[in-house]
């Protein structure tokens, strides 16, 4: 790590090389200066994202990352390890939504989305744990939905209600569960630890965000506020760019 290196805010963001990744990546580093590092399962593509910001004189590096691989979460905790000595921010924000692709079994689709979205979530802010601590001030950021949270799916005036997303509003309450567990794991060194929904966002995630989402670069904005927040600001909290939303 050299001097300067040491100066920035190093952020790592999984499933950083499109959509809400990329957009969460580029006001970071375009924004607020930090160095962020780009998690993507290509590792190609992470690549491709790194070297475009860097061409624009920004902050930015990459690591192959695939949340269903312990050994793939593992080499980038080291190489984070190797290369910064630390990590400051983390922001889960990869997942998955398969709940309306047809012909799959339940234990399937749960599973899958499990794996990726809880699992994988769960497995990479644990490795990640030690560098964090390393950091002055550490936060994560877990990307989730308010189709997770409990009171509002209990709404029938809610746009989502007969929606059939079941595994998917499953694990993003159990996402909103870990962020509440790591706050309480990393209150010892004052840790910032909260849950983003970024609204509907056109993304890859399924074809209807796809077309009806609002820009990436919107959906973003709460994730970046959370993401640099100081020593006083919130922790254990769930909300969108406009307000709280009930666990």
């Amino acid at each position: 790590m050299d001097k300067f290196t040491k100066n920035l805010t190093i952020t790592l963001i999984s499933g950083a090389n499109g959509g809400l990744g990329l957009a969460t990546a580029t006001r970071l580093s375009k924004e607020h200066g930090h160095h962020v590092i780009v998690g993507s399962r290509n590792a190609d593509a992470g690549d491709k994202v790194a070297e475009a910001l860097q061409a624009e004189g920004y902050e930015a590096s990459s690591v192959q990352l695939d949340l269903n691989s312990d050994t793939s979460i593992l080499a980038a905790a080291k190489s984070i390890q190797e290369k910064f000595g630390r990590l400051d921010v983390l922001i889960n924000n990869a997942g998955i939504l398969i709940d309306s692709i047809p012909e799959q079994t339940t234990r399937g689709l749960f599973t899958k989305t499990f794996d990726t979205n809880v699992i994988g979530t769960a497995c990479l802010t644990e490795a990640m744990l030690p560098l964090l601590r390393k950091s002055t001030l550490p936060r994560i950021v877990f990307v989730s939905s308010r189709m997770g949270s409990l009171k509002v799916s209990t709404d029938d005036s809610t746009p989502f209600y007969n929606a059939d997303y079941k595994a998917y509003d499953a694990s993003k309450a159990a996402v909103n569960m870990l962020a509440i567990n790591y706050n309480r794991i990393l209150s010892d060194v004052g840790g910032r630890v909260n849950t983003a929904c970024p609204g509907l966002v056109a993304t890859n995630l399924s074809p209807f965000v796809k077309k009806y989402g609002s820009e990436p670069y919107l959906g973003a904005q709460r994730v970046v506020e959370l993401a640099t927040v100081d020593k006083n600001g919130p922790t254990a909290t769930f909300s969108d760019r406009n307000e709280e939303i009930p666990w």
